[in-house]
This record gives structure tokens, sequence and C-alpha cells, in this order.
């Protein structure tokens, strides 16, 4: 088996630490060697937050190289555009559509990149997904995060029954079913 990188870019709020440890746990769970770190610093003012996850048969660090990463899990558009540099020729963009605008943006100070992340399917595979959109048809609009998770999941080498495991172990007992309907539906988007 090949080594997978996945690098996971978001702002504060929208459940990137949580995600990158329940790819992280899936992975391991399934007998992969797994390395991840996390960068969050920004995260309680919206800021730019991100993570990253490698698994594979051996892996010796959890840093992401340039033309590295197979897959940007892009929570945010503009923060998917941001580290699109890290993403291999023919690698993947899960694109989460809804955006969260900065300051600089909400100020009419700077425009927001739409140009830019269009331009990013000419060079890579986008998947285009409205996870808030997703989740709320759901039962939980907070379960966006986990439509995402369930949308990456067709891409790696774990079984469904080892995400259902560790989201059963992350999130509250309260919205276990709404988080599991929420993977199969972004597992399912597409199809």
């Amino acid at each position: 088996m090949e080594n997978i990188s996945i690098i996971i870019a978001g702002v504060g709020g929208q459940g990137l630490v949580l995600a990158t440890r329940i790819l992280s746990e899936a992975a391991f769970s399934q007998g992969l060697d797994v390395k991840t770190n996390d960068v969050v610093g920004l995260s309680q003012r919206g800021g730019t937050v991100w993570g990253s996850v490698k698994m594979g048969e051996k892996i010796y660090s959890p840093n992401i190289l340039p033309k590295e990463a197979d897959i940007i899990l892009g929570m945010e558009p503009l923060e998917a555009l941001r580290w699109s540099h890290v993403l291999k020729e023919g690698g993947k963009i899960i694109l989460n559509t809804n955006r969260v605008y900065p300051t600089p943006v909400l100020l009419e100070k700077e425009p927001y990149p739409e140009e830019a992340i269009e331009a990013l399917k000419e060079k890579f595979e986008v998947i285009e997904i409205d996870a808030q959109k997703e989740a709320e048809a759901s039962g939980n609009i907070k379960a966006a995060n986990t439509i995402l998770l369930g949308l990456v999941s067709k891409y790696l080498p774990i079984e469904d029954q080892v995400f259902e495991v560790v989201l059963k172990a992350h999130v509250p007992p309260k919205a276990v079913e709404e988080n599991l309907t929420a993977f199969y539906r972004g597992k399912q988007y597409g199809n």
C-alpha cells in the first residue's frame, strides 16, 4: 500500500481538530501507521487552522511537503486554495462550498478569490459539496465535518465499521445516530 497524505484546511469552529483526530484514529484502528499534527493558534478568532494526517505501512513524519499531498479536505474554499501548493499532480480536493469570509473581505478591503478557487479545477480533481446543507438534511447541521469525513473515506483504505466505532467514541451519545447518518450521506455523495 502506498502512503496517503491528507491536509485538512479550515477556519476556527469548523471541527477540524476533531476531524483530524477521527481520521487518524480510524487509520490506526485499521492497522495503519499514522502520523498527524494540527495548528490551531487562531482558531478561537475564526482564523486559519490546519491539520495533516499521513497513513500507510510506515510513516516517519507528519509533515507534508509541497507537491506531496494526495488529498486536501477543504472545510472552507479559501483555506483549500491556500494549501493547494502542497497537492501533488492528480491530487483531489474535497471542497466544502460554504464560505467563511475573512475580515478583509467583510470590510470590503479585499475580494474573496472566487476565480482562483474556480481555477483549482483546471489543475486538480475538485469534488464540491455543501457540507452544511447535507448535514442539515442528515438531522444535525453541526455534523458538516462528519459529512466531509464520509466523503473522504471513499478514497481511504479504512473500513466503514472502523469509522463507526471511532465516531461513536468521539461524538456525544445523543448525536451518534445523526453523525452516522451524516457519515454515510457523505460517503454516498456523488454516487
